[in-house]
């Protein structure tokens, strides 16, 4: 079982190193097959592209595939499943109208409207995250060879056994971790199979020469905290992540925020409030004064990160992170804008005074609990405060597109303040 689909790329990048390979690039399928591609580009050391491709659910069962279309008008058909479901031709044109706009969406939201780029002569490696039944892996190979490509290797950490010797025709090469013969999805082989949102996709294309990335220490006075420092090129600001109560500066939902960050410009640096041994300790986990200390206190440790000097500060927290990042704000000048993500500001009520930076509250619209205690929040602010909810999430924000939502809002707000 993989952990996530980062640690089956990883796997999957090590099986594939050593091949004679001529000017390849790694083409991923969105959503998740573009996280696990990154991870092999990142092996292979190659560039990291898209194949955008849509799968076809048969009506009243969208889950279960009747087929897939793929730019550059591929359209792959599962005949026998379609006529067993007896889908007439109006039905079959009405999903794959559906999808199509759904495909032309995504295209522009990952490649903008440029034309899509060639790969003449080029070898590319198709990545998903796993195949049950194939078909949109079938339309990427069939739009991937319309593109030009000299050879096509298919490579996935897993595949119904099945479908692995049927698909194997279709291309130069197949690269596959573990072929199960009773396969119940492909979510059944990953621990962390949750949904990857655009920001994700749109963050891991993006130039990797226009961002560096490093581990550095900060040091508070009372701890050594560990971070991660990433820094596009000509960032216009810094925001500092303080995540919540049994989080840690890996949050896949803060990473994502964090990336939607770096591609509109804006360097993250995510750390551990907490020490690793520190993070066992319940009391201190929700010790909001100590965890707004620390924050506070990297902040003040920022001029020795000379990539980030002179650069506006901004604080975005999450749950009890959000307190802290009210606590430490408090009292400074320095702090260009707050946002909170499902935050918990009421536990930092006694500090709302200090507070002169600009705070957006973002809460869930199914989050009532939360919601509410961000409501009074704003209206016992005494500065600029304002809230946004978003429909449909919860508190943590796992709802389809509702992710992408808080990083829009984000990075509107800290662009906002940082000019």
């Amino acid at each position: 079982m993989f952990r996530d689909r980062v640690h089956a790329g990883e796997v999957l990048g090590k099986a594939m190193r050593g091949r004679s390979l001529v000017d390849p690039v790694v083409l991923g399928l969105p959503r998740g097959g573009v996280v696990v591609g990154s991870a092999v580009a990142l092996a292979l050391q190659v560039p990291l592209d898209v194949v955008v491709v849509r799968k076809l659910g048969a009506p009243g069962n969208p889950e279960l595939g009747i087929g897939a279309v793929a730019e550059g008008g591929v359209t792959v058909l599962n005949e026998g499943l379609i006529r067993r479901l007896g889908v007439t031709a109006a039905e079959l044109d009405e999903v794959a109208a559906r999808e199509h706009a759904e495909l032309d969406r995504r295209r522009v939201a990952y490649r903008g409207v440029g034309e899509t780029g060639s790969l003449e002569g080029r070898d590319a490696i198709v990545v998903d995250d796993g195949l049950a039944t194939g078909f949109t892996a079938r339309a990427a190979i069939e739009a991937v060879r319309r593109r030009g490509a000299a050879r096509v290797i298919l490579a996935v950490p897993v595949a119904a056994n099945d479908t692995a010797r049927e698909i194997s025709s279709l291309v130069d090469e197949l690269v596959c971790i573990e072929s199960p013969r009773m396969m119940l999805g492909v979510g059944a082989s990953y621990r962390d199979f949750r949904q990857t949102s655009d920001a994700e996709v749109q963050r891991l294309l993006a130039e990797p020469e226009a961002t560096s990335s490093e581990e550095v220490r900060v040091a508070t006075g009372d701890a050594m905290l560990a971070g991660t420092l990433t820094v596009p090129a000509e960032a216009r600001g810094v925001v500092l992540f303080a995540h919540g109560s049994g989080s840690s500066r890996y949050s896949p939902r803060n990473r994502t925020v964090a990336g939607y960050l770096e591609v509109s410009g804006l360097a993250t640096l995510l750390f551990d409030l907490l020490t690793p041994s520190e993070g066992s300790d319940r009391a201190k986990v929700f010790d909001v004064p100590l965890l707004g200390r620390r924050l506070a206190a990297v902040h003040d440790g920022l001029p020795g990160l000379a990539a980030v000097v002179g650069l506006p500060v901004g604080y975005f927290g999450s749950s009890t992170g959000a307190a802290a990042a009210l606590v430490a704000a408090a009292g400074r000048d320095d702090v260009a804008a707050v946002v909170s993500r499902g935050g918990r500001p009421d536990l930092a009520v006694d500090a709302f005074d200090d507070v002169r930076a600009p705070v957006l509250l973002v809460v869930g619209g199914d989050d009532r609990v939360v919601l509410d205690l961000n409501e009074r929040a704003q209206q016992a602010l005494p500065g600029i405060a304002e809230m946004r909810v978003v429909s449909g999430a919860g508190h943590l924000f796992e709802e389809p597109g509702t992710l992408d939502r808080v990083c829009g809002l984000a990075a509107d707000w800290f662009l906002r303040w940082m000019e």
